[in-house]
């Protein structure tokens, strides 16, 4: 018998507090994400699982010896049409999935064949096991599930590194050229009015900003899909709800006014050195002609470096833009599996020509994560 056959307890804790000190210390010594942090995925199951009818899927890991916490798996039990899937705690907000836990665990947990056994047999039943948006292999939750390879997504995640002082790191990602493009539109924008900049520090600067944030964004996406998460209630709720209780610590919400008036917004996460950047709005119909979008991105650089940061974040999606501020691709891959003979058809459908594949959509509601800043 492996030594590691009996290192680990497996468990579903669907009542599992994401808020407790023992998850806290966790996620501070994992290779998680700031998606995985413990005010996003407590918001997230407390406000958007209940609206989406998704329940809870949480399976904890723990040492047996100490009982101490080992590692956790945020899932989520999803009815899909007449598709019962098994999914992570996403709901199209998180754009980086991964197991809480080191990436040592990760691999010690691999050996214990018991543990893994017993966790795929926790998880069951389902049509359709689907984890997309996965960033690198470090932890191969395929392998842990017991699911096949993992294929890469047709969308990438985009990343800048960021040094000091600012004008180097400006001069060295944008280029020559477009910095000096740049300069252009600052003074254009400068001769409307008096322009501001700075991150909302108390509750009512972050209800205005997120305001402006809905109103800017609703009809610029309304004609993108399903439009807009944020005009839908328990979305609204749930990113308000992020941007304050995360104030000062986890989140950054920025707002660029123009004579007081709040012009242009932008959403980050600050986790170990990176701003991960999830959502933006900008007043596009005044100030489009001075690229306000890419303004205000080069206003959150600055702000990014003056504070320390190495890097910021553009996340999943392959807007322009992101190229164009230095950001570097990273490829993004999916594991799914089949749990049933109508898991498998609709897996197989979904390969095939592509009105079969929009028919297997419309009836398993998987349409391509492709959830981005820009679109989100």
């Amino acid at each position: 018998m492996n030594k590691n056959d009996d290192a680990f307890d497996v468990c579903i804790d669907d009542a599992f507090d994401f808020l407790s000190e023992e998850y806290a210390t966790l996620f501070e010594g994992s290779d998680a994400t700031a998606f995985q942090h413990p005010l996003w995925l407590d918001s997230l199951y407390r406000r958007l699982a209940p609206a989406a009818a998704a329940k809870p899927l949480v399976v904890v890991v723990r040492h047996r010896t100490n009982k101490a916490l080992a590692a956790v798996l945020p899932l989520l039990r999803v009815r899909r049409g007449p598709m019962r899937t098994i999914e992570f705690a996403d709901l199209r907000v998180s754009d980086y999935l991964s197991p809480v836990c080191a990436a040592k665990t990760f691999a010690d947990l691999l050996l214990d064949r018991q543990a893994c056994e017993k966790l795929r047999k926790l998880v069951r039943p389902f049509d359709l096991l689907r984890i997309p948006k996965l960033l690198d292999a470090r932890m191969p939750i395929e392998n842990l599930l017991g699911a096949p390879h993992r294929s890469l997504m047709d969308t990438n995640a985009y990343a800048t590194v960021l040094s000091a002082p600012f004008e180097q790191w400006e001069l060295n990602a944008l280029g020559k050229s477009y910095q000096k493009e740049l300069a252009k539109k600052w003074r254009q924008i400068h001769k409307k009015g008096t322009l501001t900049f700075a991150c909302c520090n108390d509750s009512a600067s972050v209800g205005e900003a997120m305001d402006v944030m809905r109103k800017f964004r609703g009809p610029r996406f309304q004609a993108h899909g399903d439009g807009d998460l944020l005009q839908r209630p328990e979305y609204f709720d749930f990113y308000s709800s992020v941007a304050l209780r995360g104030m000062g610590s986890f989140t950054r919400l920025y707002a660029m006014k123009m004579d007081g008036k709040v012009i242009a917004t932008a959403l980050g996460l600050a986790h170990r050195g990176s701003l991960l950047v999830v959502m933006t709005a900008f007043d596009i119909e005044g100030y489009k002609s001075q690229s306000i979008g890419a303004l205000t991105f080069e206003s959150v650089a600055k702000d990014c470096i003056e504070r320390g940061d190495r890097v910021l974040d553009f996340t999943i999606g392959d807007e322009p833009y992101k190229m164009q501020f230095g950001g570097q691709p990273t490829p993004m891959s999916s594991v799914t599996q089949a749990g049933s003979a109508a898991g498998s058809l609709a897996l197989f459908a979904l390969k095939q020509a592509p009105w079969i594949k929009q028919a297997a959509k419309r009836v398993t509601d998987l349409r391509p994560v492709r959830t981005s800043t820009g679109t989100r």
